[in-house]
């Protein structure tokens, strides 16, 4: 069991969490997953709008690839910063200011737009593996992403106030 001082509060369990740093064997695991996972997701709408299976409707233009990819690409990125820079505070920065507002902003619009046909997700695997996903509908999909939506809206509130209030008290700490 850890030891906690009767005045420890949450900022500085955060702080200190914070100051610890990421073990090099944990980062290159997060790397590995969220890059890794990150990039097949990439390649496999890729395909599908190289190959023009359906999957994506008429509706998806530009601003719905942006959207899209670009989603992707910031949970590469905040991984990588992480990993690389080894401070969780540190790569916070980006995840907090720039990676959940636009992954949040990204996924209500896709859900608003929802260019998609799920109908025809699972075209791009190979025919022993399509009953994985072929039960996704367009129902269900809105739904999950409707979720997601709900849930990154509300990290996307959180993040900054308590980035902010750690902040505070990192300062407030350090001119003790």
């Amino acid at each position: 069991m850890s030891e906690t001082k009767p005045n420890e509060n949450w900022f500085s369990r955060g702080k200190a969490e914070a100051d610890k740093g990421i073990p090099k064997n944990e980062r290159i695991a997060g790397i590995g997953f969220f890059f890794t996972g990150s990039v097949l997701m990439i390649l496999y709408l890729a395909t599908h709008q190289m190959w023009s299976t359906g999957f994506f409707t008429a509706t998806f233009g530009t601003i719905e690839m942006i959207m899209l990819y670009g989603s992707w690409i910031a949970w590469i990125i905040t991984a990588g910063l992480e990993g690389v820079l080894g401070q969780r505070l540190l790569s916070r920065l980006f995840d907090t200011f720039g990676g959940i507002i636009f992954i949040a902003v990204a996924t209500a619009w896709l859900v608003v737009v929802f260019p998609f046909e799920f109908a025809y997700f699972a075209d791009v695997l190979p025919d022993f593996l399509r009953f994985l996903i072929r039960w996704i509908s367009n129902d269900i999909a809105r739904v999950a992403m409707g979720l997601y939506t709900i849930a990154i809206g509300i990290a996307a509130v959180y993040a900054p106030i308590g980035y902010k209030f750690i902040r505070i008290k990192r300062f407030k700490s350090e001119q003790k």
